[in-house]
């Protein structure tokens, strides 16, 4: 067991079949993780009927209720870890990161010395498709923003399709990961290089989903904003402190 892929669902009833036959039908032997936080529209009723087809390399957990995507990914890097994959990816379930793109970020890690490897939309030879341009504006605006307040030299720090090699999450507390939403990428990225690993930019195209409704909100960007001075001042002050 070396490659998990954890995906978080939340009404992804249209996305979730294609999703994983797509995955599964890559043949490079990755197993996935679903995380259905509740979904009312039967989105874990469709992953438990494909179990038994792709018994070994599909899982199921489900939750209570919507509880945010960096709990779900959480969860899920736990339940990686304690089963001892080696490498572990986040990834959307409703296409609008390419699953042809995983084995890049998986050899990026394995084969290129990255400790993460990113998804990112905005190194060269990243695109965005069919995102209007109120959306292209928030990403992009997010992006600099972040990289202005912490310095980090991550071209897309908001990006949720990432490959985390098993050691970065061995060496994370996850249970100090503060933010559920939008910062939740940010601060993952954030603790990782401030830990001092690795990370290299693999170009995706990012296509905006064909089924269901986007999950971003004003209160998943206001806590982006927000998120991003408290992580710096907060590192800054540690820094003073050890002075």
């Amino acid at each position: 067991m070396e490659k998990l892929v954890i995906i978080p669902t939340y009404k992804e009833k249209e996305n979730v079949e294609k999703i994983i036959e797509a995955i599964i039908g890559l043949n490079q032997g990755f197993h996935i993780l679903i995380i259905d936080d509740n979904s009312p529209d039967g989105t874990a009723d469709i992953v438990k009927s494909l179990v038994p087809k792709y018994l070994g390399s599909l899982f199921l957990e489900e939750r209570s209720g919507k509880l945010g995507l960096g709990t779900a990914y959480i969860m899920g890097f736990k339940w990686g870890l304690k089963r001892g994959y080696q490498y572990l990816i986040e990834m959307d379930a409703d296409f609008s990161h390419d699953p042809k793109d995983l084995q890049r970020l998986y050899e990026a890690c394995k084969n290129n010395g990255a400790d993460i490897s990113i998804g990112s939309r905005y190194v060269r030879g990243g695109k965005l498709e069919n995102w209007p341009f109120s959306r292209r504006l928030i990403s992009k605006s997010g992006a600099l923003y972040t990289r202005l307040i912490t310095w980090m030299p991550i071209q897309d720090p908001t990006a949720g399709f990432v490959c985390y090699s098993n050691s970065v999450l061995t060496a994370m507390n996850l249970d100090l990961i503060r933010f559920v939403g939008y910062a939740f990428q940010i601060e993952m990225k954030f603790v990782a290089w401030k830990l001092g690993f690795k990370i290299i930019e693999v170009p995706i195209t990012f296509r905006d989903r064909l089924f269901g409704a986007s999950k971003m909100s004003k209160g998943i960007i206001q806590e982006g904003i927000f998120g991003v001075l408290s992580m710096q001042l907060q590192s800054l002050r540690k820094a003073v402190s050890r002075k």
